[in-house]
Parts: structure tokens; C-alpha cells; sequence
């Protein structure tokens, strides 16, 4: 199992995905800023783990505090509001926010050392909690797939981007030990890169037969009948049953529904936000225009040129066949209220 992220000694200590695949960097974070900017910067992705590398911060925060004991509470809403303005559309990083801050408020009277303690232990429930999740997601995706399998995937929704084993990744993986796996095909994930730098890795790492293509290629792929399905992770589900996940997803749902490929999306039940009722209320974060101008450092455009880069797009729940969690497999009419 690929550690992504882990507790030692006062310290949260997390996997660079930023020097994937070329070098497996591990970045240890003593303060709970450098968790947060390790999150905005992409050291740390995926929903699911940045829900957790931010309990882990709060947790952190606290165990790191030397305040004064009236003082604290401002703190840790400081501490907070920064993990909450890192990335706005994965909502399991509010779903975490919010069930730290019960701990927090659960424990207003005792001493820092009492909540640090009750914090970091919440945190790592959480951590175990996510794995658990993951295989239950592959246990129950891989029902969905005929022997020889062959599926398309995006970006990086595996244990790179969780806290072990993977949603999307997760359903390949537990597909894989059934032998129902022939081929797996990864976009590359323009423009970080996500699919090519990290996927192929993880597929790679576990002897599961991958084939990287471009974006653009999705569409040859589907029209040669080399698919069978398409699987994708989320970052936020609303209550209909929309879905934002990486941008380029609702691209591959259009031309899956065009070439009848069913099209499914593995998500734990904290990615869902039943506050909202369909996708068009979900905030969608645009990034820095030289992820897209550049690549790896180097400008491959004109350096002025303007640019549109939004990190997500969102599925509309009529393109997506089944929504599989760790409670199950869901179909429309999804989580109406």
C-alpha cells in the first residue's frame, strides 16, 4: 500500500506527489501552515486525503499551540478558515472541517494538551475510516464489470489521492484480484498531469496493465470498442446526483453515453453534499494560468498569452449510470432529497 500521508512524532508527514513519478519525496510538516500551502500547491490531492491532511492540521495546530488558554479558540478558527479557503470545490474537506470542530467544541472546558490529544486521535479514525471506505467502493464497483474488463479512468483517483487503495482505482484494484481486469486505459490529465504522472505509477506499482493515452484520444479509444466502462472519482456530489471531478470528466461522460460505454463514478458518502440540490451550485476553483501556459517548468505558449483553467467540470446525473459508495451502488434518481 502506497503511504500518502502519516503521523510521526508530532509531525504529519506526507508523499510530494508534485515529484512523481521521478523521485518518491516524503516532506515531513511540523506547523499547520505548511500542511495547508502542501494542499494548495497540489503536494497533497484528491478529496479524500485532503479532507484528512486537513483534520490532521487541525489536530496539529493544537498540539503546536502555545497561547494563552482563552486565547485558543480564536486560533483554531484561524487555523480553520485557512484549511477551508486551500480548495473550494472538494467538499470532503469541509465534511472534515466540520467534524473536527465538533471534537473542538465537544471539548471547550478541558486543557489544550486534553483537546490535542482527543483531535489528533479523531483525525486518525478518520485516516483508518478512509481505508475502509475505499474497500468497501472496490468491493462493490467490481460487481459492475464482465471478466476482461477493459476501463478507461481520469486523473488520479487511487490511493494517491486517498488514504490507501482508492475510489476509482479502488474498484480497478479490487476488480484486478478477481482477474477481471484486461486492460486499463489512463488519460493523461491535462494540465497537471495527474493521470500520466501519478496513475500510470500506481497502476504500474501494482503490476496492473495500463495504457497512457491524451485527452484528446478518449474518443478513438471508445469508437475502436476497446472499452467497457468508464470510472471516474469525485470531488463533490450533489444531492441529484451531478458530479464535479477533474475537468475533462464531463467530456469522457458525453462521448460515453454517445458510444453507449456505461459511465460510473466511486465516491465515499462524504463527497456527497445533500446542501445543494444539482451541480450548478457548486463552486468550481480556477487555478494558476501557468498550469496551463507551462509544463514542468518550461513555457511550451506565449508566456502573455490569456488563459482559462478551472480544475473541475461537473457531470450532469443524466450521463452517469451508477454512483458507487461504501453503502452501496446507487442509481438515478441518486440522493434526491
Amino acid at each position: 500500500m502506497i503511504d500518502a500521508i502519516y503521523w510521526e512524532n508530532e509531525a504529519v508527514v506526507i508523499l510530494d506527489q508534485n515529484k512523481l513519478p521521478g523521485r518518491v519525496e516524503y516532506i515531513r510538516c511540523e506547523e499547520h501552515h505548511a500542511l495547508a500551502h502542501a494542499i494548495r500547491i497540489l503536494q497533497v490531492r484528491g478529496a479524500p486525503l485532503i479532507g484528512v491532511t486537513a483534520a490532521y492540521g487541525l489536530a496539529l495546530a493544537v498540539i503546536k499551540y502555545r497561547g494563552s488558554r482563552s486565547d485558543l479558540k480564536a486560533y483554531y478558527d484561524e487555523a480553520e478558515q485557512l484549511f477551508a479557503s486551500t480548495r473550494p470545490t472538494a467538499v470532503n474537506l469541509f465534511w472534515a472541517i466540520t467534524r473536527m470542530r465538533g471534537v473542538f467544541d465537544r471539548l471547550a472546558d478541558q486543557d489544550v494538551e486534553q483537546i490535542g490529544a482527543a483531535l489528533l486521535n479523531e483525525a486518525q479514525a478518520m485516516f483508518v475510516e478512509d481505508q475502509n471506505i475505499n474497500i468497501s467502493i472496490g468491493n462493490y464497483g467490481q460487481t459492475l464489470l464482465p471478466k476482461n474488463a477493459r476501463v478507461l479512468t481520469i486523473c488520479n483517483a487511487g490511493a494517491l489521492a486517498t488514504c490507501g487503495y482508492g475510489t476509482a482505482l479502488g474498484v480497478i484494484r479490487s476488480a484486478q484480484q478477481q482477474g477481471k481486469i484486461s486492460q486499463v486505459w489512463a488519460c493523461e490529465t491535462r494540465p497537471v498531469l495527474q493521470g500520466a504522472r501519478l496513475t500510470v505509477w500506481e497502476l504500474m506499482q501494482d503490476n496492473i496493465p495500463v495504457k497512457l493515452i491524451t485527452d484528446s484520444m478518449a474518443a478513438y479509444v471508445m469508437g475502436q470498442k476497446e472499452l467497457d466502462a468508464v470510472i471516474v472519482g469525485a470531488d463533490r456530489i450533489a444531492a441529484n446526483g451531478d458530479t464535479a471531478n477533474k475537468i475533462g470528466t464531463y467530456g469522457l461522460a458525453v462521448l460515453a453515453a454517445y458510444h453507449q460505454i456505461p459511465f460510473y463514478v466511486a465516491a465515499p458518502m462524504s463527497t456527497v453534499d445533500l446542501s445543494i440540490s444539482s451541480g450548478e451550485q457548486i463552486p468550481i476553483e480556477e487555478r494558476n494560468h501557468d498550469e496551463v501556459r507551462r509544463m514542468r517548468g518550461e513555457y511550451i505558449t506565449v508566456p502573455e498569452v490569456e488563459v482559462f483553467n478551472p480544475a473541475f467540470d461537473v457531470t450532469p446525473q443524466a450521463l452517469i449510470k451508477a454512483i458507487i459508495t461504501e453503502k452501496g451502488i446507487v442509481t438515478p434518481p441518486f440522493f434526491t432529497k
